[in-house]
């Protein structure tokens, strides 16, 4: 398998995570977003949306993270990413969707940059923008683990739902956002970076990393 990834890239972390969690063996393919790499020819002939993660296994080419795990877990069962329920499983990826669609769209680089450099905000606008839709969108998914409490986001084991969680509270984490009002959050990011799934595959751990 391959992974084109870029080491700051949130989605591209949640499949690292979930790599790690299955104990697979890629090749770690990195694609520099900050550098525009991901318009040169040779990525835009493997990715015609120009973004990262994609995974390519044998004669598959898959891209959007969400697809990715869910991928990896059909085809690599254990361990075991959704629960064994219809409602479990609705839940993990109800969590996984506050965070991957709701609140991480808003806030990836091209957004931040199309604010910049199109609308022609300030830095200080931008920061404001980006803190205020990650720490109302977290607060949302600690209403959620606050409803039913467990080690990790659901029950004694990590899911798709932790594959998104630990990613972007490492966003908020370097952008300054406030995180006293979501302490289930925290508690959960605190008992998977206890993992070496989780804390092996972090962005400054990446070969990529600056």
């Amino acid at each position: 398998m391959e992974l084109y990834n870029y080491f700051r890239s949130s989605a591209s972390y949640r499949v690292r995570i979930a790599l790690a969690l299955k104990g697979l063996d890629y090749t770690y393919r990195p694609v520099h977003l900050a550098k525009g790499e991901q318009f040169g020819e040779h990525y835009s002939a493997v990715s015609p949306s120009r973004l990262v993660p994609l995974l390519r296994d044998g004669e598959h080419t898959l891209t959007q993270s969400l697809a990715i795990i869910e991928y990896l877990d059909e085809t690599h069962p254990q361990p075991p990413l959704l629960p064994a329920t219809p409602a479990e499983r609705a839940r993990v990826r109800a969590l996984a969707m506050d965070i991957a669609c709701e609140i991480h769209p808003l806030n990836n680089l091209r957004v931040l940059r199309y604010l910049v450099n199109d609308l022609k905000l300030s830095e200080d606008d931008k920061h404001r923008w980006y803190r205020h839709w990650i720490e109302t969108g977290l607060g949302v998914v600690e209403s959620q683990l606050a409803a039913a409490p467990a080690r990790y986001s659901h029950g004694t084991t990590p899911t798709l739902a932790d594959c998104c969680l630990v990613p972007q509270v490492f966003n908020a984490q370097r952008f300054e956002c406030r995180l006293s009002h979501v302490p289930n959050v925290m508690r959960v990011f605190d008992a998977c970076m206890a993992l070496p799934a989780f804390e092996q595959t972090a962005p400054g751990r990446c070969p990529d990393a600056e």
